[in-house]
């Protein structure tokens, strides 16, 4: 097998590695590619593991893209959410895995860079604590403990027993049916009382600077939304789970992602940024 058909089947490894690292596809591909151009510039020959270099390269360019982003997004207006991962293809909940579920990237943006290293490497990818101590340039026991850090912050915030396929579809798509019929009363049934609504629009559409709690005031929210709809949500796969796209007057989109627990939506997020949906 040639080089490049070597790191042709590594790539969509490597791109889901740089994704879930950095939240942003665009980024990722970036570094996939100077990978490859790094791969380029050396004797092949000479490297004795070419996907475990490949591995490590990926994760490098990776961190310090997202140590410079999370400078920029400290300045970023309102919300920043990672860019979703589009589909309208349900195979795609087969060829995608946990390692790009938008409910985990939302989680590990509230992780330090290198913890979010530690974690994606070790605990996603299966990179043994002495690798992933080079790419982070820590002693395998600080990045053991970067990595318990981050594990302990990703099971707090998710939920204790996640929906099977079935009870997220039912959940979202009475969600769907209640936005479209502007139903109040069937939307607060779907939300779970502490349900968290947040957008992004990144200054460039309309959405809002903070999220939006509780059951009663979110299906307010929708409701009120129902008169600006061009048209009712229609379903698409979005990071290997159904999700929502709704079209508004302004003639802007949003994409939507769900958590759902107990039969309950526990988080809303709304992608309006147009940037991020390029893909769409």
């Amino acid at each position: 097998m040639s080089v490049e058909e070597r790191f042709a089947a590594a790539r969509p490894r490597l791109l889901r590695l740089a994704y879930s690292e950095l939240g942003d596809l665009g980024e990722a591909e970036d570094v996939v590619q100077e990978a490859w151009l790094r791969l380029e510039r050396v004797d092949v020959g000479e490297i004795s593991n070419l996907d475990g270099w490949l591995t490590t390269v990926v994760a490098r360019l990776a961190l310090d893209r997202l140590k410079s982003a999370r400078a920029r997004r400290e300045t970023y207006i309102g919300p920043w959410l990672p860019e979703p991962f589009v589909s309208d293809d349900p195979a795609d909940r087969v060829t995608l895995d946990e390692s790009v579920s938008y409910a985990l990237l939302t989680v590990l943006e509230q992780l330090s860079p290198a913890e979010r290293t530690a974690f994606v490497l070790h605990d996603v990818f299966d990179v043994p604590f002495d690798e992933v101590a080079s790419v982070v340039g820590r002693t395998p026991e600080a990045v053991r403990q970067l990595a318990s850090r981050a594990r302990r912050h990703v099971r707090g915030e998710r939920p204790r027993f996640p929906a099977s396929d079935d009870e997220h579809d039912r959940a979202v798509r009475a969600f769907a049916s209640a936005v479209g019929e502007g139903d109040l009363s069937s939307l607060v049934a779907v939300l779970d009382p502490d349900v968290v609504w947040t957008s992004d629009g990144g200054g460039l559409v309309t959405a809002a600077r903070k999220p939006l709690t509780g059951a009663a005031r979110v299906a307010r929210g929708w409701a009120a939304l129902k008169a600006r709809l061009v048209r009712e949500p229609f379903e698409i796969t979005l990071n290997g789970r159904l999700g929502l796209v709704v079209s508004s007057q302004d003639g802007h989109r949003a994409a939507l992602s769900f958590v759902v627990a107990d039969g309950r939506i526990t988080r809303i997020d709304a992608i309006r940024n147009p940037e991020k949906l390029r893909r769409l």
